[in-house]
């Protein structure tokens, strides 16, 4: 069968897992129930090695095959963290943490993660050494860059390393994957601009930063449409915009927006960079204003390595058959990126179904992806690690 036997008895006790986890949400880096009921369920599946607090709350664990001629080593990633959604998925299970939400199936993933966890130790079926990370904080938080500074991989001789995601609209069970550019860079920026503040009836006596941030707004959509290759992609969105005033008659000091930057290709990124702060200041100058200029740099591109992207659509073909080899780079970001700068891998996209948008008030996981995923990361390491 292409699901694990093994994996398809014990769906119901991982599923189980999954909702105990849903229903106990927590933040980045506040993942303390979580991180110890993952570690409670590793201690039973009988890890060789387990070290907590890495990365604040996230856990490391070390799973050793029958034999290890090779000293092949693989990382095995999953996510923990929640959102601060108010949930209203209608499920039994349901957050008992109001106002924090499991709204992106970082539970599925731990739960996968595990499920995949107790098949190697009780096999171990493999030549070599399994790395499971159990990262914290990868919704804006950068857990999986925190591992990374702080010497997982080299301090566990990490040498690939690979992760999932699910996605809605897939099917469920259904594997996608590309080699190169998956996921987007994820930049922050902020822009305060300052003029001359005065009365709304007399105009002429201020330097409107309202007017000017118009202005830089206007001028910040020229990036993608004629600034960036046509055929590369750029998205910059202005996405908050605050006065320090807020009256119909009184024309502001300053007005400070926010936004963000995301591009499938590192140099597109440099370049959109340099334009924000040139088009900000420039355009600011012009009608009379200053443009302060903050940019933050966030997730880098999620790259996979063509060799390594074909070796997680081979483990994904033993478990599903056809594999969607060219599903198209998303604009969202993900921290897996650091882990990929780190050491070359892949990661891979699993079909959730029709159950809602991802950071969405209704999301589900689909309990029913959970085998897929399980036998996934098994099969991975199996045929990574042939057994001796």
């Amino acid at each position: 069968m292409p699901i694990k036997n093994r994996l398809a008895e014990t769906h119901a006790e991982i599923t189980g897992w999954r909702h105990q986890i849903h229903a106990n949400p927590e933040l980045g880096f506040a993942e303390y129930k979580t991180a110890a009921f993952v570690a409670e369920r590793l201690t039973e599946i009988g890890v060789d090695e387990m070290v907590t607090g890495v990365a604040k709350t996230g856990i490391v664990a070390v799973i050793k095959g029958r034999s290890d001629t090779k000293g092949r080593v693989i990382g095995l990633r999953a996510d923990m963290d929640a959102l601060p959604i108010l949930e209203a998925s209608g499920v039994a299970f349901s957050s008992q943490n109001e106002g924090v939400m499991h709204a992106c199936g970082h539970d599925g993933h731990t739960s996968i993660l595990l499920g995949a966890a107790q098949y190697l130790a009780e096999t171990r079926n493999f030549d070599g050494t399994v790395v499971l990370l159990f990262q914290p904080a990868e919704e804006g938080g950068g857990g999986g860059r925190v591992m990374v500074e702080e010497g997982v991989m080299d301090r566990f001789g990490v040498q690939e390393v690979y992760g999932l995601h699910n996605l809605p609209g897939l099917p469920t069970g259904q594997f996608a994957i590309r080699p190169g550019a998956l996921l987007a860079s994820a930049d922050e920026f902020y822009i305060t601009v300052t003029g001359k503040g005065g009365h709304a009836a007399a105009p002429h006596e201020s330097l409107d930063p309202n007017v000017t941030a118009a202005h830089i707004i206007l001028g910040l959509q020229s990036i993608a449409s004629r600034t960036v290759d046509p055929l590369q992609s750029v998205v910059v969105s202005v996405c908050a915009l605050h006065s320090d005033v807020d009256t119909h008659n009184v024309i502001p000091q300053t007005t400070r927006m926010t936004g963000t930057v995301r591009a499938l290709d590192p140099e597109v990124r440099k370049l959109a960079q340099t334009r924000v702060e040139a088009i900000a200041k420039s355009t600011a100058e012009a009608y009379g204003c200053t443009a302060e200029v903050e940019y933050v740099l966030g997730y880098p591109v999620t790259i996979n390595d063509a060799d390594h992207t074909e070796y997680a659509a081979a483990a994904a073909r033993a478990v599903a058959g056809d594999v969607i080899m060219d599903t198209p780079p998303v604009m969202a970001a993900e921290d897996f990126s650091y882990m990929l700068e780190a050491r070359p891998g892949a990661y891979i996209m699993l079909g959730n179904g029709d159950n809602g948008t991802l950071h969405h008030p209704a999301y589900r996981f689909d309990d029913e992806a959970i085998p897929a995923g399980c036998s996934w990361f098994v099969e991975l390491v199996e045929q990574r690690m042939p057994a001796q």
